[in-house]
């Protein structure tokens, strides 16, 4: 994903960031930052994410909009990261185990989460 990165012309920096921000996008300065504590399944994901919302050139989401390009980038993310013939391979070895599926789909528990609820709101499955 960083040849991809670096493809669009952006550069891809880890850095200390707080706890609660795993990345950031700037489009002005077609910067991603990704915090420097992220484990593997971590940086996958938050990299892939960041780079959706450099796809789409999203502001930030402090606004309405933000908030509905942060929903859409989601989704995205878990689309682009799960595969639904591994996850229903997962679904079925793990009985539903969250936790064993995430590390099965080199996923986080959110982008899994996610994937799930696009199942859900789509009909394909109930929760």
């Amino acid at each position: 994903m960083i040849e991809h990165a670096e493809s669009m012309g952006l550069s891809v920096v880890s850095r200390d960031l707080p706890r609660d921000i795993c990345g950031l996008y700037d489009d002005r300065h077609r910067l991603i930052l990704l915090a420097d504590w992220l484990n593997q399944r971590q940086r996958r994901c938050t990299l892939c994410h960041e780079l959706i919302h450099a796809r789409h050139h999203d502001p930030g989401c402090g606004s309405q909009y933000g908030i509905k390009c942060e929903r859409r980038c989601r989704r995205e993310t878990a689309l682009t990261l799960i595969s639904p013939v591994d996850y229903g391979m997962a679904e079925e070895v793990y009985e539903g185990n969250t936790w064993m599926m995430a590390v099965e789909l080199s996923v986080t528990i959110q982008v899994l989460s996610d994937y799930r609820q696009l199942l859900y709101d789509s009909g394909v499955c109930m929760q």
